[in-house]
């Protein structure tokens, strides 16, 4: 048990929890459970709201016993939740095999990155969540419960993106296939009319795509990720829809040094040294920001790239850089791609919540008509029930709750605010 109070990722948001934990096993991990009254597990940390906040007891998984399973035949490898998304990945290519996809961050847990729906980019790629396969959790009680994609109960696909709600995850299986290489090219001065014109090609031009622009001036800058065991894997050209390439290593935050950032230039290298912006030895960026993201219907981008930058006057003073990936479809009940292939708009603001939220508040009202779905992990301003109201599985994931924790231990004002305790 360890007293001292913890935080988010940034610092900037501190966890009320009157005790922190640290099992080293998940017998202890289940003994904790059974004798708290309100528990919740803390990963990373790379949250910016108060997701995984507990008034009670918060477990961090890190100390468990550090599993990386890999069965062949099945495809898939199962791991120690609290394991980083980077030490799973250095351990699948050394025995040739390779995830799907990656988020920005190789930093982040897998179960944290699992349980808030998190994504990396890609217009035949789903969500992170999407490649589970299986979950073993503790749930009320301190009982140890496995749910499997092939259980008759198809209860996984609520249960993956869960929030911290149905129990603590102790093991994740993923999917996997046959390790492959990524080359990565960054382009330069690309104009938000050609962004908006040409969505579909600069989206569709790699196995994973981003655009870093702040909606004022009128450049952006394309990330441009390859698969070479894919046809066309080249880069575009040296003149691409007006944009250039890159001339050295590039951060999306300009006044960030790119040698923190995976290797770029075209190199060829392991998937998992390439997928992701940032590489796992650097601290990703200042760590002094805000963040939020918005995901919606693809078939609505250029509707909301107009509105941004219409906003670009008030977004510009309290941002540091803005996002754009897609997202495909997938059948996970609180997936914000839930049925329907995405954009997804991340917003890295400056640390001043008082300029921000006005801010946010004012680009969440005009994406919102437009379908907009709030990332589970990041900032909002739209209502706790207008944001589950957007999800039409939220009925059956709510009587998920009930029968894996009907006393709500694992409930917390967050999971509260969407789902109401029943009088």
């Amino acid at each position: 048990m360890t007293t001292s109070t913890p935080t988010n990722w940034a610092g900037n948001v501190t966890f009320r929890a009157r005790q922190v934990h640290t099992p080293s096993s998940v017998e202890e991990l289940q003994h904790l459970v059974a004798s708290a009254e309100n528990i919740r597990a803390l990963g990373t940390g790379h949250s910016f709201n108060l997701v995984a906040d507990t008034e009670g007891d918060l477990v961090r998984l890190h100390g468990l016993p550090p599993r990386i399973d890999i069965d062949r035949r099945a495809s898939t490898v199962t791991v120690a939740a609290g394991l980083r998304y980077a030490q799973v990945a250095q351990r699948l290519h050394e025995q040739g095999f390779a995830l799907a996809n990656m988020a920005s961050l190789p930093q982040i847990s897998i179960a944290g990155a699992v349980a808030t729906g998190t994504h990396g980019s890609g217009e035949g790629l789903r969500g992170l969540a999407s490649a589970v396969a299986g979950l073993r959790l503790v749930g009320a009680g301190g009982r140890l419960t496995e749910l499997r994609r092939e259980d008759p109960q198809g209860q996984l696909p609520g249960a993956v993106i869960g929030l911290g709600a149905l129990g603590i995850v102790t093991d994740v299986t993923l999917d996997i296939e046959p390790a492959y290489e990524v080359a990565q090219w960054v382009y330069d001065g690309l104009s938000l009319d050609r962004l908006s014109a040409g969505f579909d090609e600069i989206s569709g031009a790699g196995y994973s795509v981003s655009v870093f622009t702040d909606w004022h001036a009128d450049a952006a800058q394309v990330w441009l990720k390859t698969r070479t065991d894919q046809p066309g894997a080249g880069h575009p050209g040296d003149s691409w829809l007006g944009a250039r390439p890159a001339d050295g290593p590039r951060h999306p935050i300009p006044t960030m040094p790119g040698t923190w950032c995976t290797v770029q230039s075209g190199i060829p290298g392991p998937w998992h040294e390439r997928l992701p912006h940032f590489r796992p030895d650097f601290t990703p960026s200042s760590g002094a920001e805000l963040q939020s993201e918005l995901l919606l219907p693809r078939a609505a981008a250029r509707e909301a790239f107009a509105a941004l930058r219409e906003l670009g006057d008030r977004i510009r003073p309290c941002l540091q850089i803005s996002e754009v990936r897609t997202v495909a479809a997938d059948d996970l009940w609180l997936s914000p791609a839930y049925r329907q292939d995405s954009v997804a708009l991340h917003f890295t603001w400056t640390e001043d919540t008082a300029a921000v939220l006005p801010v946010l508040g004012a680009v969440e009202n005009r994406l919102v008509p437009l379908g907009a779905r709030p990332h589970w992990g990041k900032l909002t301003t739209i209502a706790p029930q207008d944001v589950i109201g957007r999800y039409e599985r939220a009925p059956d994931f709510e009587r998920l709750m009930a029968l894996h924790d009907p006393a709500g231990v694992f409930r917390n004002a967050f999971v509260n605010g969407l789902f109401p305790r029943q009088a």
